[in-house]
């Protein structure tokens, strides 16, 4: 507990707190993005006001196995995966910097050594899941890949408008992604699919585990979240950005999903599940094809809504 209260009175004290706490309105519109109901809708979201309002993001959260290989060691809100395997593991997103510890602690809980991440990849290029990517490269020497778009961002240091100013640390990336691409370690194979809009180079993931003899498909969701200052149309930063969506939105509705992960924990009542979960519920609760409908088809409604009001 006493290493819990120092990295929260350093997150709160340090230099770069006040990126921390924007990334925190980030974060924050995304979840309300994500819990909302179809009365409010979930892309409807401004993060004015939100610095001051989410302080607890970088809180500890008990890690726990997912499906076949694929478990959760995030934060209480920011979500996290290592995927593991016998030539390595792979770490999908890394959180704020102040995040790694954290990322660590869940990874040796498990039985896992932080050490043998080899590859880490990401949802998108926002401080909240890439800032730690620099500190998990040093402490492992992973392998950083990420599609070109987001690349460019991460090797930045984020900084622009597309980031919402927020800055952290580069990261060298090793090897740009390609649509469809897949990336396989130790007879895991994940594939790339480059879902655009919500950055440029947003990647949803997905691979297939064994789940007591049972094929599942999984789907880790990039995020779909539109600002409300977010023009679709005369967007100067991000021309294309109402036809990235509509190519995304088609591959979301096409993509098979048993288990959908999401790198926000409200966009799939990841605490709910997981409690479910570790009391030992049959079927697996994270097995939830229909979540996966409901979420994208009340967010590519909003999308429509608000690309219509934009003509």
């Amino acid at each position: 507990m006493a290493g819990v209260m120092c990295q929260r009175r350093d997150l709160l004290t340090s230099p770069p707190a006040a990126s921390f706490l924007l990334a925190c309105a980030l974060a924050t519109a995304c979840a309300l993005a994500a819990c909302a109901s179809s009365a409010r809708s979930p892309a409807a979201v401004s993060t004015r006001g939100l610095t001051r309002a989410m302080r607890g993001w970088n809180e500890p959260a008990p890690p726990c196995r997912i499906a076949g290989n694929i478990y959760f060691v995030g934060t209480n809100e920011l979500a996290i995966y290592l995927i593991v395997t016998p030539a390595g593991n792979i770490l999908l997103d890394s959180g704020f910097e102040e995040s790694v510890p954290l990322v660590q602690e869940s990874v040796r809980k498990l039985g896992f050594r932080f050490e043998d991440i080899k590859l880490l990849l990401a949802s998108h290029a926002h401080n909240d899941h890439v800032a730690g990517h620099a500190r998990v490269k040093e402490l492992t020497g992973a392998r950083v890949l990420a599609m070109a778009p987001d690349a460019a961002t991460m090797r930045a240091g984020g900084g622009g408008p597309l980031t919402l100013g927020i800055a952290w640390r580069p990261v060298v990336v090793d090897e740009i992604l390609h649509d469809g691409q897949t990336v396989e370690l130790g007879g895991t194979v994940l594939v790339a699919h480059l879902t655009a809009g919500h950055t440029p180079g947003a990647t949803t993931w997905t691979t297939t585990v064994d789940e007591g003899g049972r094929k599942l498909a999984v789907l880790f969701f990039s995020s779909s979240t539109l600002f409300e200052e977010t023009p679709l149309r005369g967007n100067q930063d991000y021309p294309a950005i109402a036809d990235d969506f509509e190519r995304s939105y088609a591959i979301w509705r096409a993509l098979p999903c048993d288990v959908f992960l999401a790198p926000h924990a409200g966009f799939f009542r990841l605490a709910d599940k997981r409690a479910a979960a570790l009391r030992g519920q049959v079927p697996n609760p994270f097995i939830d094809p229909e979540g996966w409908k409901a979420l994208i088809s009340v967010q590519e409604a909003n999308f429509r809504r608000r690309l219509a009001a934009a003509k």
